[in-house]
């Protein structure tokens, strides 16, 4: 059985993918920055989470603290030798999610210098049969008219994307790109779009997204319920949302495949409308959601101001129909439909907000 190496390990997605690679006795490597909690900790706490606090598999796992930016990651080379000792599948993992220009020389540092430095360490270390996989976002995608194929696209100017976050991770794309023509990595980049709940138990444990704003709007309900706000979106487009338990299912392919397209979309197949999203939301909570495309800032009352503040990073993406290209997907990955519905969305909803409810009851008591 192959070696897994993962860096970012301890985030959703990752530990996610690293749950079930423990169910199927592969052998992890998992690479978490410490900060005040000690690495291992870090990663145990997310495992632990994830499966509800219950016993899980963890016997081959091994966790090392790492610095994404420093020489060798700070990680003694008797060790990194040690960690890519056989053929390994990496996996990039770690990223910055901001995206405003405030944080610019951060998301920068994490998505590209931070991408530049895990492929020097890759090739430094591992053997020449050993991959070296890139977690990108759909979003690369930046404003664009028609399909957006799996292929390389040409880094663009800022006014070309909705935000910092994804350009950044258009020119790390071409970073690798550039180190498989010039230097013959073994690359291949996945990029993925919205990554949300459990589609077959509704479970969520992400915060990201359609649940920051669903979050949002529970405190204001809490706080003013019975309003009426309306809020700047459009109800006809969509929502790419796919279930963590199909990318986990496409991950989990990756590694017993052999050979694998340089770029995959792993992406839904049909979005979930806004209007949907947002009558769930006001039957959920005590308020009313109306969608109003065109209301400007200054038409706001204080309440509604406040909403659109507070959506400064989802509203960039409440008035696209994003057409994703998934043939090089298809043609590789064998998987049953487990497509988002909007019933499994619904569910998903009510998890979230019922843990939010329940969190902040504790915290109260």
């Amino acid at each position: 059985m192959k070696t897994i190496v993962i860096n970012g390990a301890n985030g959703y997605v990752a530990a996610n993918f690293i749950n079930e690679l423990l169910l199927e006795d592969f052998k992890i490597i998992a690479l978490v920055r410490a900060g005040k909690i000690p690495a291992q900790e870090r990663m145990i706490n997310m495992l632990s989470d994830l499966n509800d606090g219950k016993e899980f598999k963890s016997d081959k796992l091994k966790v090392y603290d790492y610095s994404l930016v420093d020489e060798n990651f700070s990680i003694a080379e008797e060790q990194l030798n040690e960690i890519f000792g056989s053929d390994v599948d990496y996996f990039h993992f770690a990223a910055s999610l901001k995206y405003d220009f405030k944080a610019k020389d951060e998301i920068f540092q994490t998505n590209l210098d931070g991408v530049q430095n895990s492929m020097r360490v890759f090739s430094k270390f591992a053997s020449k049969k050993s991959r070296f996989f890139f977690i990108s976002t759909a979003y690369s995608s930046g404003i664009m008219e028609g399909k957006f194929e799996e292929k390389f696209y040409d880094n663009a100017d800022i006014s070309m994307f909705r935000n910092y976050y994804e350009q950044s991770k258009r020119f790390a794309e071409n970073l690798i790109r550039k180190q498989i023509e010039e230097e013959g990595l073994n690359g291949h980049i996945l990029r993925l779009s919205q990554v949300v709940g459990n589609n077959k138990t509704g479970v969520t444990k992400t915060d990201y997204g359609i649940f920051d704003f669903a979050r949002r709007i529970q405190s204001m309900a809490n706080r003013h319920p019975y309003r009426k706000v309306r809020v700047k979106v459009n109800p006809e487009t969509t929502q790419n949302l796919i279930p963590i338990d199909t990318v986990v299912s496409y991950l989990m392919q990756v590694v017993k495949i052999s050979e694998i397209p340089v770029i995959m979309n792993v992406v839904a197949k049909q979005g979930i409308r806004n209007g949907f999203i947002l009558s769930c939301l006001s039957e959920l909570v005590p308020i009313s959601l109306l969608s109003l495309p065109e209301l400007e800032v200054s038409e706001m009352d204080s309440y509604e101001r406040i909403i659109s503040i507070g959506m400064s990073f989802t509203a960039s993406y409440t008035d696209t129909n994003m057409n994703f290209d998934t043939t090089k997907l298809d043609e590789v990955m064998q998987l049953e439909a487990n497509e988002a519905s909007e019933e499994s969305i619904r569910k998903m909803l009510e998890y979230f907000l019922d843990k939010a409810s329940d969190k902040k009851a504790r915290i109260a008591s």
